[in-house]
């Protein structure tokens, strides 16, 4: 039978600063709630559905450590039927470290950094593959937005779209040689990485002009908030012309659509979100990321390895 048209919402939206570190980031925190305030306001998300990992937190389990970004990717998948429409967003590290399993290409496997990875280790892509990808029932649909320096498999996704500076899109195929799949259990997996796996992405706040933000989240977000979201492939479009724009000098009127939503949160925002913090610095941060302009590599994957870019993103 067809999946019902109107499931249930859920996301775990992560973001981390790593403050008082010498790994601190200025706009994971802003990305996260403009995240949180996309999801609750233009797709409708429930509060309630929506679990939001940052420093900022006061409830223990609410910070972004390795533990607690486990127990709120599990918490995601947990009962999930088909018609759901599922979220997860991090900002943060990436990193990699090398794959004894023979399933990467690279021989790299990527990873995300918790807030205590110095302590307690990073969540490798081989987790995140099993905890978000291949329980992913049919008619259930994942979007995953990866904003974090080596993101470009960290869902572990067996095909790969990639865009050219021309606008031109190939596809690739990322299934292991072992023969393991890494697909879904019949869902639709869709995930948009800052950057390659051999790349670094950029922390700046150059494109909003009055605070830092992650260059793919901004561009993501801003897509989205001037209805340039039509299809997939319109978003990459757009996000690959901002940050184009932005590198060239060209005008940005005052930053665009997510300035608006930051400006608002400025200045108080929502009691749900909390205002961002804003810096006096105008320049690129670059703390481990770099700017993402220099390599503009927005990636999207798609579990069933389609050849046209005609999915709705509308579909939240």
């Amino acid at each position: 039978p067809p999946p019902a048209a109107h499931g249930r919402k859920r996301a775990v939206i992560c973001g981390i600063s790593y403050r008082f570190s010498r790994h601190e980031l200025k706009g994971c925190i802003n990305d996260a709630k403009c995240m949180r305030h996309l999801l609750t306001t233009r797709f409708r998300f429930p509060d309630d559905s929506i679990i939001m990992l940052t420093e900022e937190q006061t409830d223990p389990y609410k910070i972004p450590t390795k533990h607690n970004i486990r127990m709120a990717m599990y918490w995601l998948l947990q009962g999930c039927q088909p018609g759901d429409s599922l979220v997860f967003h991090y900002s943060g590290h990436g990193a990699q470290q090398r794959s004894y399993s023979g399933d990467e290409v690279d021989g790299m496997d990527e990873t995300l950094c918790p807030l205590d990875f110095e302590t307690q280790g990073m969540i490798v892509d081989d987790e995140i593959n099993a905890a978000l990808v291949r329980p992913l029932p049919h008619g259930a649909k994942l979007h995953a937005l990866i904003d974090a320096c080596h993101s470009g498999t960290a869902l572990d996704l067996p095909f790969l779209c990639r865009m050219s500076r021309t606008g031109q899109y190939v596809w690739e195929d990322h299934r292991p040689r072992s023969g393991v799949w890494k697909g879904t259990s019949g869902g639709e997996a869709i995930s948009f990485s800052g950057c390659d796996d051999n790349q670094t992405s950029a922390d700046t706040s150059a494109l909003s002009k009055i605070t830092s933000t992650g260059a793919m989240t901004f561009c993501f977000i801003q897509a989205i908030e001037q209805s340039q979201a039509t299809t997939y492939g319109s978003i990459l479009n757009s996000m690959r012309s901002t940050i184009r724009n932005t590198g060239s000098g060209a005008s940005m009127a005052g930053g665009g659509a997510v300035t608006s939503l930051i400006s608002m949160l400025l200045t108080g925002g929502s009691a749900s979100t909390g205002g961002l913090r804003q810096v006096t610095s105008w320049g690129w941060h670059m703390h481990l990321r770099i700017p993402l302009y220099i390599s503009i590599c927005c990636l999207f994957w798609l579990i069933y390895g389609w050849n046209y870019l005609g999915a709705y993103f509308s579909v939240m």
